[in-house]
C-alpha cells in the first residue's frame, strides 16, 4: 500500500477538541469561522467533525471531537474516522490528540478498504507525520495490519490452503526468506493431525514453513492456525456458526502480519513461521468423533469433537517447532467460542507461564491499543483432557473453561521451548469502529511485535 504519510508545508490543520476545551478553542478562531461553527451547532462530541471555510471557499481547518481527559473510556483510535470524512488533500495535526502516535496509526488504518470484488476507492488523504512520530514504524504496522485484513476478508473459494501458501511464499520472497511446504504422503506420515483434519477436502492440506534471519540470532518461532474454512466437520456447525468461517485462518493471517513487521524492521532474530493450512470439510473420508490419531509428538488423541480442529493442526506444528528448542514460541489461532463468551470479540485472551513475558505482553497491548487479557493455564483442569482410550481428548465434555482447556491441550505439545505464548484471537470486527472496519482484523500482532522489537532490536 502507498504510504499515507508525506511532508508538506501547505497541509490543512486538524484541531482536536473536547467538550471541556471547545469554548476556549472557539474563541481562538477567526470571527467568520467561529460564527460558522456556532451556526453549524458543532458541540465537540467524540467523533464530531466540521470543516471550517476560508474566505475563498477552501477548507481553512478542520475540527474533530475527542473524549475529555477525564472520560470513563477513551478510544485512542478515534482519529481513524477522519479518512472517511475528509476531502482529498494533505492534513496535519494542529494540536496533540490523546496519543499522537496512535492517532497517526489510526489515521493510516482508517484508510483501509477491501476492494478485491467491488469498487471501494481508498481515501485520497495524506498526513504530515506529527513531531516525534516514526512514520516508517507506523507504516510498517499499518501495512502488516492491511495484509492480515486482506487475507481474512478474502472468501474461502479464493483463499484455500493453496492460496494461503502462495501468499506466504510471496511474503517470503519479498524479504528473501526461505520457503518450504509439506504436502501429500509426507504430510500424512510426519504430521498426522494436520492431515486428518484436512483429508476430507478436495483442497490438499499442507504445512507452510518460512525461515528468515541470521542463524546466530535467538530463535523465535511463530505458529498460526490456517483453517481456510471450517464446516465443523461431521460435528457440523449450524449455518449461523458457519457464516464467517472464512476467518478461521485468522491466526495464519496475523502470524504473517507479525512476520512481515519483524522482517521489515530487520529484528535480530532467527525467525521461523509455521502454518498448518487446511479446510475442515465434510466427505466420506472425513475424520470422525472417537477416531484416534497418533500425533507427531507420539501423543494419541481421541477426537471428542471434529469442530475442535484448530488445536489439532496447531498441535503437530507446535511439536515441530518445539523440536528446535526456540527461545520463544508463539502461536495464534481463532480457536474457541468460549473466549468470545468470556471476553468478547475485541479482547483476546493470552496464556503463558513466563511471568516476564506476560508482563511485557500486557504492557505492550495497552501501549499499542491492541487489547489482550491474560488467562491462567490452570493445572487442575489438565485432568479434564484425559481420555479412556487415548492419551488425551481434543474436546473435554462438560463445556466449562473451553479456552483454558484448549490452551492446556496445546501445552502438552510444548516442552523444550524457552518460553511459550498462546493467543486465542477472534480475527474479526463485528461492527465498524474508527480505524477498524467491519471484517477481518489484525489482533495481537502489533502488541507482540512491540515485545519482540524491545527484546531483539
Amino acid at each position: 500500500m502507498p504510504s499515507v504519510f508525506e511532508t508538506s508545508s501547505t497541509a490543512t490543520p486538524i484541531i482536536f477538541v473536547t467538550k471541556s476545551s471547545w469554548e476556549a478553542v472557539r474563541e481562538t478562531l477567526p470571527p467568520a469561522q467561529r460564527q460558522f461553527a456556532i451556526a453549524s451547532a458543532f458541540a465537540a462530541k467524540p467523533g464530531g467533525y466540521l470543516a471550517l471555510p476560508a474566505p475563498d471557499g477552501a477548507i481553512a481547518q478542520v475540527l474533530f471531537g475527542l473524549e475529555d481527559d477525564g472520560a470513563k473510556s477513551r478510544d485512542p483510535f478515534r482519529p481513524g474516522a477522519l479518512p472517511g470524512l475528509l476531502p482529498a488533500g494533505t492534513y496535519r495535526f494542529a494540536n496533540a490528540p490523546h496519543d499522537a502516535r496512535l492517532a497517526a496509526l489510526a489515521f493510516a488504518l482508517g484508510c483501509y478498504r477491501f476492494a478485491r470484488y467491488r469498487k471501494a476507492d481508498r481515501p485520497d488523504v495524506r498526513l504530515v507525520p506529527p513531531d516525534g512520530v516514526d512514520a516508517a514504524e507506523i507504516s510498517r504496522m499499518a501495512d502488516a495490519a492491511m495484509l492480515a485484513r486482506d487475507l481474512i476478508n478474502t472468501p474461502s473459494n479464493d483463499m484455500g490452503p493453496e492460496e494461503l501458501a502462495a501468499a506466504a511464499q510471496a511474503l517470503a520472497a519479498e524479504y528473501g526468506a526461505s520457503y518450504a511446504c509439506t504436502i501429500g504422503e509426507e504430510l500424512e506420515k510426519n504430521f498426522p493431525l494436520i492431515h486428518a483434519v484436512g483429508m476430507a477436502s478436495s483442497r490438499a492440506p499442507r504445512l507452510i514453513d518460512i525461515g528468515w534471519g541470521n542463524l546466530d540470532h535467538p530463535k523465535v518461532t511463530l505458529v498460526g492456525k490456517g483453517v481456510c474454512f471450517d464446516t465443523g466437520g461431521l460435528d457440523l456447525k449450524p449455518s449461523s456458526g458457519m457464516l464467517i468461517m472464512k476467518k478461521d485462518m485468522g491466526g495464519a493471517a496475523n502470524v504473517l502480519a507479525l512476520a512481515r513487521m519483524v522482517m521489515d524492521a530487520k529484528l535480530k532474530v532467527r525467525l521461523r513461521v509455521l502454518i498448518p493450512a487446511v479446510e475442515n470439510a465434510v466427505a466420506g473420508n472425513a475424520f470422525r468423533p472417537l477416531d484416534i490419531f497418533t500425533s507427531r509428538k507420539g501423543i494419541t488423541v481421541e477426537i471428542g469433537n471434529t469442530d475442535a480442529e484448530g488445536r489439532l493442526v496447531l498441535a503437530d506444528a507446535l511439536a515441530l517447532a518445539d523440536e528446535e528448542k526456540p527461545e520463544l514460541l508463539i502461536d495464534l489461532g481463532t480457536l474457541t467460542g468460549a473466549a468470545r463468551v468470556a471476553l468478547g470479540p475485541d479482547l483476546p485472551p493470552f496464556y503463558t507461564n513466563d511471568e516476564t513475558l506476560a508482563s511485557d505482553v500486557a504492557r505492550c497491548a495497552v501501549q499499542e491499543n491492541d487489547p489482550l487479557w491474560r488467562m491462567p493455564l490452570w493445572p487442575p483442569y489438565d485432568a479434564w483432557l484425559d481420555s479412556k482410550t487415548a492419551t488425551i481428548t481434543n474436546a473435554p465434555s462438560g463445556g466449562f473453561a473451553g479456552s483454558i482447556t484448549c490452551a492446556l491441550f496445546l501445552q502438552r505439545f510444548v516442552e523444550q521451548a524457552g518460553s511459550w505464548l498462546h493467543v486465542d484471537i477472534y480475527g474479526w470486527t463485528p461492527s465498524a469502529k474508527p480505524a477498524r472496519p467491519e471484517g477481518g482484523e489484525c489482533q495481537a500482532a502489533r502488541a507482540i511485535y512491540k515485545v519482540l522489537s524491545e527484546r531483539y532490536a
